[in-house]
């Protein structure tokens, strides 16, 4: 079966797919993973085939305006008003992004699986093959259990399912580039509902996968029979990999450290967050790994207890670890869950306060302590608590457990496998 799964974003957004791909070839069918051209490394080590496009709005997120907006969540008029700057650049970015995926789609395929942003939808449509959307945040399918996670403000319950409609809505912000495309490069005729993800040409549900876990959203889920949440899907380490020896050395050279890393997450002043994480670690007493990331925490002359990271596995890095600090992003999130080691997570925006705030109510990290807030002692004591609260510890390890018991690619292709 050959599968095309077309997905965008930075590294976070797409590495998930790149491990759905990796299931998908080693049960022996032929993946393509179309996403930007940086990302190629999440491929090439794993022998998946790899279709670059544009980098559409990646090019935006260094600019600093546009990166305070983002990461204070579009907060008050001045954040709106970036928001609309945004959204407006992002479209002719975004629109040769669609271009070029509906290049790559004219080598064929059976099955298409798709990130809900992209036009997976519409390419499929015009392939007359199935489209899935693949979700990797509970964001896109509406439910009355819980509001959406990208809506930042309280609601009553009653209003919970509604909530869902305001990704709806963007979504069809880009309708008018996703119509140039199906009757330019597609061929494709307007039709009632063409933007709904959701729902096949002929109008009936689509199979939707959520590449994330049950275990971690509130009970009573009332999801239906065509939504499936399978686990997360991780990527593991690439064949071959083995730590730097400086690495290796600091691991064996005491107890297990502490992991502090936020991804590209670091606010508008990446070097105020490293004396910030420097001195919480200096006064929760522990030694501890600092993986800096792209765009991530800058930090100075460090002591001898804390090591310096660009990245590593996180499969081969986070089980080390005695207790995990980061941003709450969904991979990292399903990572540091897998590892079964308590968390304190740190959200800036978007769905990570959702995770955030779901960790601890599983009992696996402390009360979430947003960036905006954070300070030394403050975030020092999280630490230490989460470093030394056996309930929290037994709970993290049960949790991790279960977590990898779901086996999520596994899933995943079983389901996609039903469909050819």
């Amino acid at each position: 079966m050959k599968v095309l799964i077309l997905t965008h974003g930075t590294r976070g957004d797409v590495q998930p797919y790149a491990a759905l791909a990796l299931a998908l070839k080693r049960a022996g069918h032929e993946p393509i993973l179309a996403a930007p051209a940086a990302m190629a490394g999440l491929a090439g080590p794993h022998g998946i085939a790899f279709a670059p496009v544009h980098d559409g709005p990646n090019t935006l997120v260094n600019e600093p305006g546009i990166r305070e907006a983002i990461e204070t969540n579009y907060r008050g008029l001045r954040g709106k008003k970036v928001a609309l700057q945004v959204m407006r650049r992002s479209k002719p970015l975004m629109a040769a992004v669609f271009d070029d995926m509906a290049g790559v789609a004219e080598g064929g395929a059976d099955l298409v699986v798709h990130a809900p942003g992209v036009p997976g939808h519409h390419i499929a449509e015009r392939l007359g093959v199935p489209a899935v959307p693949a979700a990797l945040q509970p964001v896109w399918v509406p439910t009355a259990t819980f509001r959406n996670p990208m809506v930042p403000l309280p609601l009553p319950t009653a209003l919970n399912r509604a909530s869902y409609l305001p990704i709806k809505l963007m979504l069809r912000s880009f309708g008018g580039i996703a119509d140039e495309l199906r009757g330019r490069r597609l061929d494709l005729p307007r039709r009632r509902g063409r933007h709904d993800i959701l729902r096949r040409p002929d109008g009936r549900p689509a199979t939707v996968l959520q590449g994330f876990s049950r275990h971690v959203l509130p009970g009573g889920l009332d999801y239906p029979a065509w939504v499936h949440t399978t686990g997360f899907w991780f990527l593991p380490a690439p064949p071959g990999w083995n730590p730097s020896p400086e690495l290796a050395a600091f691991l064996d050279d005491g107890p297990a450290p502490v992991y502090v890393g936020f991804g590209s997450m670091a606010g508008t002043d990446p070097r105020r967050l490293g004396r910030i994480v420097t001195e919480a670690l200096r006064l929760a007493g522990v030694r501890a790994v600092l993986a800096s990331g792209w765009g991530g925490i800058q930090a100075g002359d460090l002591p001898d207890t804390v090591h310096r990271l660009d990245q590593a596995p996180h499969d081969w890095l986070f089980p080390r670890m005695s207790v995990i600090v980061h941003h709450g992003g969904s991979g990292t999130t399903g990572a540091a869950l897998a590892a079964g080691r308590p968390q304190v997570v740190c959200p800036f925006v978007a769905d990570q306060p959702f995770w955030a705030a779901r960790t601890h109510a599983a009992g696996v990290a402390v009360p979430p302590q947003p960036q905006r807030r954070l300070t030394p002692d403050g975030l020092a004591a999280a630490i230490r608590r989460a470093a030394t609260d056996p309930a929290m510890a037994a709970a993290a390890d049960d949790l991790g457990r279960r977590i990898r018991a779901e086996n999520g690619t596994a899933r995943a292709v079983t389901i996609l496998e039903s469909l050819s």
